[in-house]
């Protein structure tokens, strides 16, 4: 399970995030959401080792990030939007760059690129690919370890519907396995289709936190609940 426990990031004068608590269960998909600078992205990096907290924690069955071993990669896939690879590097050697760190054959890069539809296009270079193939290049390298955990950060950000139809069952095949998706993302529609719960952020505060059922009972729609609770 992920627990973030009383969350606090300053910066400056500027909280970014105040007294954030919420859980993401295995075999779940958590969806958080909320307008810019509302503090996901933040979170998100925090609970990746990317930058410390001010106070409160982020930990996957307990431990921090940073504790998680010589390989955290093996317990903690992620997708963080702004995280691109080296222009000139092909998709498959972008892939065994990652495999070589944490101890992983590379077939298994082979293997990733056929799931994400990308193995025709293994050997072409990062820039030379659309916008759907660098987010299903960065998906290919979050579920490398076939980690039980998966942290995506904006995934569906410039896609056509059938990268984002295929984004959506790919989220919901992974999870069917007992494994724990965490999910930032401004496609309320898409969400809703796919997210078991939703944790809602504004300007650095919790104000939304239910199972997706209770939510679309008491609003009609996330987007409404977006609107109605979290951009406020």
């Amino acid at each position: 399970m992920i627990e973030i426990s009383d969350l606090s990031k300053t910066y400056g004068d500027k909280r970014a995030l105040d007294d954030v608590s919420f859980c993401a269960e295995p075999g779940k998909v958590t969806a958080l959401i909320g307008p810019n600078g509302a503090g996901k992205s933040t979170l998100l990096h925090i609970l990746l080792g990317l930058e410390p907290a001010s106070s409160g924690t982020a930990t996957f069955d307990g431990k921090r990030y940073n504790e998680l071993g010589f390989n955290p990669f093996t317990v903690v896939g992620s997708f963080i939007d702004g995280l691109t690879p080296y222009p000139s590097r092909t998709g498959v050697n972008h892939l065994r760059w990652i495999a070589l760190a944490a101890d992983i054959p590379f077939s298994r890069c082979d293997e990733c690129l056929r799931l994400v539809g990308l193995y025709e296009a293994r050997n072409r270079t990062y820039k030379t690919y659309s916008l759907g193939m660098k987010q299903r290049l960065g998906i290919a390298a979050a579920i490398l370890t076939d980690a039980p955990y998966l942290i995506l950060d904006e995934p569906l950000n410039g896609l056509d519907p059938e990268d984002i139809k295929w984004v959506r069952d790919f989220i919901k095949d992974y999870v069917s396995d007992h494994r724990t998706v965490l999910v930032s993302s401004h496609y309320m529609a898409e969400l809703e289709l796919v997210a078991d719960h939703v944790v809602g952020l504004s300007s650095g505060r919790k104000v939304l936190d239910g199972d997706i059922d209770t939510l679309l009972d008491g609003y009609g729609s996330l987007e409404q609940a977006y609107f109605s609770v979290v951009k406020e």
